[in-house]
């Protein structure tokens, strides 16, 4: 048996502390450049623009940059556009039969495809950032330099700094822990989170919100976290059994397992893209069709349709979530491979034939599991629209955006422990041959 003294200081390795600090490192170079504005925009007129605006898109579109659109900022459209180009060019690799064989041929065709997305989010990101000039120049008192001096400088600042957070998600997901994008996306929500709490103080003691008001939304808030907690770590295990095989002169006998599947095994993948699919079109919409004078806009009619709370918008934002569940869900797992693998290896489900039985049960209960997980996602993402609609809280208390904040944690502490088991093997492994070498 090892000596456990061998194995003490061993928790934590060198390229795990390396990771953990470029992680760090990266997130405080993202909340740095959160709070470097675009040249020619007045930080008062900006901030007047932006009060009474956290229960709309702006507010929503806002809370996903980590407050960053408020401020103006390099990062003021954050990652969005590339979630989008995400999303187009995953609906197209399953439709183009182009992009579908490029998706089979392994690593080439991933580096082709990651090109396009690149080149798609270059594009709506110039897109959304000649947008943001129209609008913020249209504002009376809020730009202090000429027009196309402004637009230019706009487009290149907030293009170049989404490419640059598109950049920093690849490199935290390569040289850090986790998905870098996911991350960026939960610290943004995280930064936003100390105000949250101050503002929710400052309105009990001007006496604007009853204290016991206050109370109900943070209990609600705390057992939200644990239902969310809860549902995440839920499991549908399906019992597999090997039969014996002969290996050798030795028969293996046969072993019990089982297939574990997660209720909610989308993540937190069609929220974000719902509120991406969401927030381009109507903030389009809402820039466009501002008020002029008197009369609004259809454009602008429209969008009041789309606020937080509005039926449309509840409507539209749940059956995207629901139908990224399942489409996510059919683009990652594959029953008939599995299916497959468990037949190759000798296992089988019981009462169930090996090969198309069992692809068709397994996809049954995938199928099952997605239509719960996508109720309990939707149920999440909506209750703070029902609370602002109903309750007329007048703060953004975001399921979309505690979802993200809950899922990525959990995400992210299961890989830290995968890193640090893996340290401890490879630990082992060298006592072993340590020990060995010494005979």
């Amino acid at each position: 048996m090892a000596n456990p003294s061998t194995f003490k200081g061993a928790g934590i390795s060198a390229d795990l502390k390396n990771r953990i600090m470029f992680l760090i490192g990266a997130l405080f170079v993202f909340r740095i450049g959160s709070h470097i504005p675009v040249p020619g925009v007045d930080p008062v007129a900006l901030n007047r623009l932006f009060e009474g605006v956290n229960n709309g898109i702006l507010g929503m579109l806002n809370m996903f940059s980590g407050g960053s659109l408020s401020r103006f900022s390099v990062f003021a459209i954050g990652i969005m556009p590339y979630i989008s180009a995400s999303i187009v060019m995953q609906l197209a690799t399953e439709i183009i039969p182009s992009l579908k064989a490029l998706k089979k041929e392994g690593g080439a065709g991933r580096r082709v495809i990651t090109k396009y997305t690149r080149i798609g989010t270059v594009i709506l990101a110039g897109l959304q950032s000649f947008a943001a000039a129209v609008m913020l120049f249209r504002q009376p008192g809020l730009v202090s330099i000429n027009q196309y001096e402004f637009y230019l400088s706009t487009i290149v600042c907030l293009t170049t700094g989404t490419m640059f957070l598109m950049w920093l998600g690849e490199q935290i997901t390569e040289r850090g822990i986790g998905n870098g994008i996911s991350l960026i996306i939960c610290a943004g929500i995280a930064a936003g989170i100390p105000g949250a709490i101050g503002k929710l103080f400052t309105m009990t003691a001007e006496g604007s919100m009853n204290p016991l008001l206050a109370v109900l939304i943070v209990a609600g808030a705390l057992a939200l976290v644990y239902a969310v907690v809860y549902i995440e770590s839920a499991q549908r295990k399906v019992p597999i059994h090997f039969a014996k095989r002969q290996v050798g002169n030795r028969m293996m006998q046969g072993q019990n397992t089982v297939l574990p599947f997660k209720l909610n095994m989308a993540g937190v993948i069609p929220p974000i893209f719902a509120s991406s699919i969401i927030l381009f079109p109507t903030t389009i919409m809402s820039w466009f069709g501002a008020q002029s004078g008197d009369s609004v806009s259809f454009l602008g009619k429209l969008a009041l349709y789309f606020q937080h709370g509005q039926p449309l918008y509840i409507i539209f934002f749940a059956s995207a979530v629901i139908f990224f569940c399942f489409f996510y869900t059919a683009l990652v797992f594959s029953p008939r491979e599995i299916a497959e693998n468990l037949k190759k290896q000798g296992a089988f489900v019981p009462g169930i034939r090996p090969g198309e039985q069992t692809s068709r049960y397994i996809e049954s209960v995938v199928l099952r599991l997605t239509f719960y997980g996508a109720l309990y996602i939707t149920i999440v993402c909506l209750i703070p629209e029902l609370l602002v609609s109903v309750a007329n809280i007048p703060f953004y208390l975001g399921g979309t955006s505690l979802l993200i904040l809950v899922v990525v944690s959990i995400d992210f502490t299961a890989q830290l422990a995968s890193y640090r088991m893996t340290h401890q093997y490879q630990q082992y492994e060298a006592y072993l041959a340590n020990k060995s070498s010494k005979k």
